[in-house]
C-alpha cells in the first residue's frame, strides 16, 4: 500500500510519497519566502502554493518512480493553520482524490509531525517536545489520546524566534539567523515565566526587543531569548516526565533543529538515565511525508475524521482518537 500526502499549513507546500513498511519514497517542497522583515501573509503563501502544487506533485511521482495508478491513499493536511493555505491544499487532494477515484483522508499537522519523528528515530512512548512557528507543547499518549500537558499560554517559540528575527531585520521563519547570532552573544536577563508545566513567551520577547532598541548587541539578545526559553521548554518537560514516568522525550517540529536546544534537552534526560531522540532535519520542519505517512496509519486503522468541514484552522491535537499506537 502507497500513500501521497499533501502539507500545505502555512509557508510550505510538500508532496511525500510513503509505503507501508514505513519507507519514504519521495518528499518534494517548495517554500514560500516572505518579505524580508516581516513575517507570512496568508495570501500570498495560498499564492505560492497554488503556483507550485502540480510541479511538486510531478516531482514527487517522478522522484519514487511511480504514477496516480500505483498510489492507494490521497492525505493533507486538513488543521491546524492558515485557512488560505489549508485551502489551497484540501481542493487540491480532493481533486486528485476524485480524478484518480482514491480514498482520501484528512490529517491532522501536529500528528504528522509526531508520527514522522517516531518512524524516523525509533521512539516507542515518548514525551513529545512538540516546537514549530504553529506549537509550543509537551505531549504524550495515554488512552487513546495525545494528550497536552502543556503548552504556551500565548505566543509559541517558533513566534518569539521570528518575531524577533524581523526586529533585527532577518526574513522568517528565523531560527538559522537568531541560532547563528547567538554563538557569539553573552547572556543578560530576561523575563522567565512557567506555570506548572504552560508557558508564557510574551514576556520574555517584550523585554527582548526593548533590550535591543536600547542598544544591547542583537548577538547577546538572541543568545539570551534562546537560554531563557529553551530553559523553560527543558524545565516542563522535565516535569512531564516526572508526572507520566516515561523515560524517551523527542523533539519534533522546525525549532528542534537547534542544536543548542537539543545539547540542553540533552543533558536533562541524561541525568534522568532516559533517551533523547531528535527528528532528523530533513523531517522536522514542514513537509509532505509526515502527511503521507499518518494518512496511511489512519486508514489502514479504520481511522474516521470528526471535520465538520474539509479543513479546521483550529483543530487541536488532542481532538484526534489515535487508533494505531
Amino acid at each position: 500500500m502507497i500513500s501521497l500526502g499533501l502539507e500545505g499549513t502555512a509557508h510550505t507546500f510538500g508532496c511525500g510519497i510513503v509505503n507501508e513498511k514505513g519507507e519514504i519514497l519521495s518528499n518534494e517542497k517548495s517554500s514560500y519566502i516572505a518579505p524580508l522583515g516581516k513575517g507570512i501573509i496568508p495570501t500570498d503563501a495560498a499564492e505560492h502554493h497554488s503556483k507550485v502544487k502540480e510541479e511538486i506533485l510531478r516531482r514527487s511521482l517522478e522522484k519514487a518512480d511511480i504514477t496516480m495508478r500505483d498510489i492507494d491513499v490521497i492525505a493533507y493536511s486538513a488543521g491546524p493553520g492558515l485557512a488560505p493555505c489549508l485551502l489551497v491544499t484540501a481542493n487540491f487532494a480532493e481533486k486528485i482524490s476524485t480524478d484518480y477515484n482514491k480514498p482520501l483522508v484528512p490529517v491532522h499537522h501536529g500528528v504528522g509531525h509526531i508520527e514522522i519523528g517516531r518512524l524516523t528515530t525509533g521512539a516507542k512512548d515518548p514525551i513529545i517536545v512538540y516546537l514549530s512557528g504553529g506549537h509550543t507543547a509537551i505531549i504524550g499518549y495515554t488512552e487513546g489520546y495525545y494528550k497536552i500537558f502543556g503548552e504556551t499560554e500565548n505566543i509559541t517559540l517558533g513566534n518569539v524566534v521570528d518575531m524577533l528575527a524581523r526586529e533585527i531585520g532577518l526574513s522568517s521563519p528565523g531560527g538559522p539567523y537568531i541560532e547563528k547570532l547567538a554563538l557569539k552573544g553573552n547572556f543578560v536577563e530576561l523575563p522567565y515565566t512557567v506555570k506548572g508545566c504552560d508557558l508564557s513567551f510574551s514576556g520574555t520577547l517584550t523585554a527582548a526587543i526593548n533590550k535591543l532598541k536600547r542598544g544591547i548587541p542583537k548577538e547577546d539578545i538572541c543568545y539570551s531569548v534562546q537560554e531563557t526559553c529553551f530553559s523553560m521548554v527543558v524545565e516542563v518537560t522535565e516535569r512531564a516526565l516526572a508526572h507520566t514516568g516515561k523515560n524517551e522525550v523527542l523533539l519534533v517540529g522546525g525549532v528542534a533543529a537547534n542544536k543548542r536546544l537539543q545539547n540542553m534537552f540533552d543533558v536533562m534526560v541524561g541525568e534522568r538515565g532516559g533517551k533523547l531522540y531528535v527528528v532528523p532535519h530533513e523531517y522536522s520542519g514542514d513537509q509532505g511525508a509526515m502527511i503521507s505517512w499518518v494518512g496511511l496509519l489512519s486508514y489502514k486503522s479504520g481511522w474516521s475524521s470528526n471535520l465538520k468541514d474539509k479543513i479546521n484552522p483550529r483543530w487541536r491535537i488532542d481532538e484526534i482518537k489515535i487508533n494505531w499506537f
